[in-house]
């Protein structure tokens, strides 16, 4: 059975380049695929394989840096592993904030759980913030979301500054798998923010979790892997991915004269020079070229 885990860990880590060679090999060795980052305030990623070695990551992890659970993980059931390689990544914040997130004090607070969630967001005296980039909320959002069109999450710290001079307003923030909330929980709590609420595990946690008869999610949610996007209970959405400008397209997109496979999308086809697109056209050519070739050899040998 394959599996895929979305986690994440806020633990001091005092020199993060000293796991790179370990936790490539790692994962490697274990056949296992995907992305980890380590940085000074934690761990951060999502990695994809067979259940029982997926498990022996976890406990690796938990030994390596001394710590029982994960801050959170999201797990589902996958038919193929939606990623093409093992990467390690070393960066200073596992969310780039300008902000270590060091300070026990203003970690963790009001974590709203889905069953939860819909409650509160329907409240008239809430406001609702998604904190992911902008394209993302317009492939899918909550009801009464507000979308900040803010696509550096460097830049929510202004953001939530303009949007309230009121501390004691109530913000209930969420994101993809719930890290960058923690993050941007904790940066308004040091600055006076009393009410401010995150879902707990992200939309990941509540598509897996409330029933879409109850849900209160619109469309789909971007996920950054070859499924491009999930709906309820992890399943993969109806988008693909634009080989010209890597973004999401939808159908309609596709019925699109400005579409062409391998090429462009509405998106990107008028901002893209013709000699971009002729060598978009050589590099689909090529692939086909490629796998046309591995067939034959394939039929050759058998």
């Amino acid at each position: 059975m394959l599996k895929l885990i979305s986690f994440y860990k806020f633990v001091k880590i005092l020199n993060p380049i000293d796991n790179k060679l370990i936790f490539k090999k790692f994962l490697i060795d274990n056949k296992l695929k995907g992305s980890i980052i380590f940085s000074f305030e934690g761990i951060n990623g999502s990695i994809a394989g067979k259940q029982s070695n997926i498990e022996l990551l976890s406990n690796f992890l938990k030994k390596k840096f001394l710590f029982d659970e994960f801050d959170n993980i999201n797990e589902c059931d996958v038919d193929f592993i939606p990623f093409k390689k093992a990467k390690i990544k070393i960066k200073k914040e596992v969310v780039p904030l300008n902000e270590l997130f060091n300070d026990n004090k203003y970690k963790f607070q009001n974590r709203v759980e889905p069953e939860d969630w819909n409650k509160l967001i329907l409240s008239n005296d809430v406001t609702v913030v998604d904190v992911r980039k902008s394209f993302e909320s317009e492939i899918g959002t909550f009801e009464k979301a507000i979308n900040p069109k803010i696509n550096d999450f460097r830049k929510f710290p202004e953001y939530f500054e303009k949007l309230s001079s009121d501390k004691d307003k109530k913000i209930a923030m969420f994101c993809t798998g719930g890290i960058r909330c923690e993050k941007a929980a904790s940066y308004l709590f040091k600055r006076g923010f009393k009410n401010v609420y995150q879902l707990k595990g992200g939309i990941l946690n509540y598509l897996n979790k409330i029933p879409s008869k109850k849900s209160l999610w619109n469309g789909e949610c971007f996920v950054f892997d070859e499924r491009i996007t999930v709906v309820n209970n992890s399943k993969i959405g109806n988008y693909l991915m634009c080989a010209g400008c890597r973004t999401p397209i939808s159908k309609k997109d596709i019925q699109s004269p400005k579409y062409e496979k391998d090429v462009s999308c509405p998106k990107c086809f008028d901002k893209l020079t013709e000699k971009q697109k002729y060598r978009f056209r050589m590099r689909a050519s090529q692939k086909l070229n490629g796998k046309l070739k591995t067939n034959l050899l394939h039929r050759a040998s058998v």
